[in-house]
């Protein structure tokens, strides 16, 4: 069993996490609305893993202005519209969010799913998980990137399946080695016998997975940005 010092601070980790996904859920629904709808969903979940981390990138990198906001008259249009532009890097932090928010998705489902049907493929219930959460990361993943590139390219559903195809895979395949790496250090190194899906410390665990999949994928996303691959946001 894990001991009850990380089973304590895997509670308040998960709490706090869902706290700040519910205070920028409440603020997107109460006016901050983003420009891509798909947004709107990106934030609450990187919160659920990243915690704090997640809720001061949203206030600091992805809080739109509420309708009335704008008091500047015609003149200082210009100055509002640089001093709102991004650094590169938090554009790419932006991007890997995206990814990550769909990598986070399919891969909860995915360990849910195993668990609740207690199915086992290969052999082997990591193996399981890789291939269950890749599968299911990448559609999610491909959904949301669809659903970003077309509007802002204005491309048809085919043509829009290409380019999230093209813009996602790298980015994806980056965030579930760094994901992938950590869950076998849980499974191999880190406990003899590694929790299970019903208990916070599975979950928190899984948190940390992702951070540590987020950071294999912001090089990636960088790369991305800046060859045009991806959209910046």
């Amino acid at each position: 069993m894990p001991p009850e010092w990380l089973r304590v601070i895997s509670w308040i980790t998960i709490v706090a996490s869902i706290v700040c996904a519910l205070i920028v859920l409440a603020d997107i629904l109460l006016g901050r609305r983003q420009k891509m709808w798909v947004m709107d969903v990106v934030w609450p979940v990187t919160c659920l893993y990243f915690g704090p981390v997640g809720l001061w990138a949203y206030w600091t990198m992805g809080r739109p202005k509420a309708e009335g906001d704008d008091h500047a008259g015609q003149d200082g249009g210009e100055h509002d519209r640089k001093r709102s532009e991004k650094p590169f890097w938090q554009t790419v932090f932006v991007a890997t969010s995206h990814c990550g928010a769909g990598c986070t998705i399919g891969d909860t489902i995915g360990e849910t799913a195993l668990f609740l049907t207690g199915l086992v493929l290969f052999g082997s219930k990591l193996l399981s998980a890789y291939f269950v959460d890749f599968v299911l990361a990448y559609a999610f993943g491909i959904v949301f990137q669809f659903f970003t590139i077309a509007p802002m390219r204005d491309l048809g559903v085919g043509e829009g399946l290409v380019a999230a195809a093209k813009a996602d895979t790298v980015s994806l395949v980056a965030f579930e080695v760094g994901m992938f790496a950590f869950m076998a250090l849980n499974h191999f190194v880190f406990f003899a016998t590694p929790p299970e899906p019903n208990t916070a410390t599975y979950w928190f665990l899984m948190q940390l997975a992702m951070i540590v999949g987020f950071a294999t994928s912001y090089p990636a996303n960088w790369w991305l940005v800046r060859s045009g691959l991806k959209e910046a946001m």
